[in-house]
């Protein structure tokens, strides 16, 4: 048990200064991340020294249940190329255009149409696709309407990270630990709906307190005005992605498991944007970048920290933790607990663990433990850069823009925003939970 214990802590701590330190490496033109090359090389460590068994590894793989990461992974990778599919052809940046354009000289107006654009968006595709398009456009924003870009890039980061909890689709850890115990996609949002929007509002006025005396400071510069060159793929996009949400909203009454209904939506995407492409004669390449832009690294290391996980579960140390963390309700000991693992280890790989922890718990409280495990897991992003992938794909688009923003300020910010909303969120789910409300 010690040894396996030892690898694993090793090799999150070594993600951790990975992502800090040397977060990628250049290999010719291709930059590859290093924190996925650290968690497969601490995954052949275990299966080399046999803390875990390969054959148990594979058999897992191999289950034909909704635990298998596998299965996880089609379906979040396939929701995110039908969102980058939209970013690529400029869907994300003609609506932040739209937004910033019409908050007039406003601080205080475009603040709020920013936060409300970035909530809705994230709700129906994916917080670290939002992130990653608006970043930059809210960077440059800035520059061109001299104002300062830290309100608005906040506002930006807590809307997606807050508003990621609504729906199982808007974080790779929401679909993790929800469908890991067979929650379905409607009866996800019945339960995260109020918690979700309560959060948001507390966020939002806290956020508006923190920045209130910069924001009354008028817009001097230009606007910048972006549109969607070719409306044919936008349709195409959004009737895809908007058949496949409605689809997972029933697929617990259809008896179809999400992951294929959302895996068919992608192909079926690629395929009709070819062909629109090819009729119309023209030289589109959004499809084939899409896919270039998935989270494909996902893939090793998801698999890496599963090797991680069931190591821990083989050698017994997963249910002494889940002894130390039984109580009356499991909404605020799993809320907390996984809130403060994941900005010390990242919110996917403690997703991953918690999936073996709650195991252990009765089956009346399984539901407490994965959707406060699930709060947390979303919340953690607002507290540290370390918390969760979105954190540092940001800060490494702040680098790039010339921003400074470093780890004690982001930390400052995070903590005043990220304990209260905790805090809401938590005891709104225990009360949806205790009384169906």
């Amino acid at each position: 048990m010690v040894g396996a214990l030892v690898v694993c802590l090793v090799t999150c701590a070594l993600i951790i200064v990975s992502v800090l330190v040397l977060p990628d490496i250049r290999i010719g033109k291709i930059r590859v991340g290093t924190y996925w090359i650290v968690a497969l090389v601490g995954a052949a460590t275990l299966l080399i020294c046999d803390f875990l068994p390969i054959g148990e590894f594979l058999s897992c793989l191999a289950t034909n249940n909704a635990v298998n990461p596998i299965k996880i992974l089609v379906l979040f990778i396939s929701m995110t190329i039908m969102s980058i599919f939209l970013d690529e052809i400029g869907f994300f940046r003609a609506v932040a255009s739209y937004t910033l354009a019409h908050s007039g000289k406003s601080q205080k107006k475009l603040f709020l149409f920013l936060y409300l654009t970035v909530s809705l968006l994230t709700v129906f595709t994916s917080n670290d696709v939002i992130i990653l398009t608006f970043t930059p456009f809210i960077c440059y924003f800035a520059k061109n309407a001299r104002i300062n870009p830290l309100p608005f890039l906040t506002c930006e980061f807590v809307a997606a990270n807050t508003w990621s909890m609504a729906l199982i689709i808007g974080n790779p850890t929401n679909i993790y630990l929800a469908s890991a115990y067979g929650i379905s996609f409607l009866r996800y949002f019945c339960v995260m709906a109020l918690p979700t929007v309560l959060c948001g509002f507390v966020s939002f006025a806290i956020l508006f307190l923190l920045f209130r005396k910069s924001l009354t400071i008028p817009i001097t510069g230009s606007n910048i005005i972006e549109k969607v060159q070719d409306k044919g793929l936008l349709i195409i996009g959004l009737i895809h992605l908007g058949l496949c949400t409605a689809l997972l909203t029933i697929s617990g009454y259809i008896g179809m498991e999400m992951w294929i209904i959302t895996l068919c939506f992608a192909i079926s995407l690629i395929v009709v944007s070819s062909v629109y492409c090819l009729i119309k004669k023209g030289k589109s390449h959004h499809q084939f970048k899409s896919l270039a832009r998935a989270p494909w690294e996902l893939i090793p290391f998801v698999l890496s920290m599963f090797v991680l996980v069931l190591s821990l579960s083989y050698n017994g140390v997963t249910e002494k933790l889940t002894s130390v963390l039984l109580a009356s309700n499991e909404v605020f000991p799993y809320g907390i607990s996984s809130f403060i693992t994941a900005n010390l280890v990242n919110n996917i790989p403690m997703s991953v663990f918690y999936t073996q922890i709650i195991s252990g718990v009765p089956s009346s409280l399984v539901e407490e433990a994965v959707f406060a495990s699930i709060a947390g897991s979303n919340l953690c992003a607002l507290a540290t850069p370390i918390g969760a992938l979105a954190g540092i794909m940001w800060e490494s688009l702040l680098q790039k823009n010339s921003i400074k923003y470093n780890f004690l300020s982001f930390a400052k910010n995070g903590l005043i925003v990220s304990l209260p909303a905790l805090g809401v969120t938590l005891l709104a789910l225990r009360l949806v939970l205790l009384f169906g409300i």
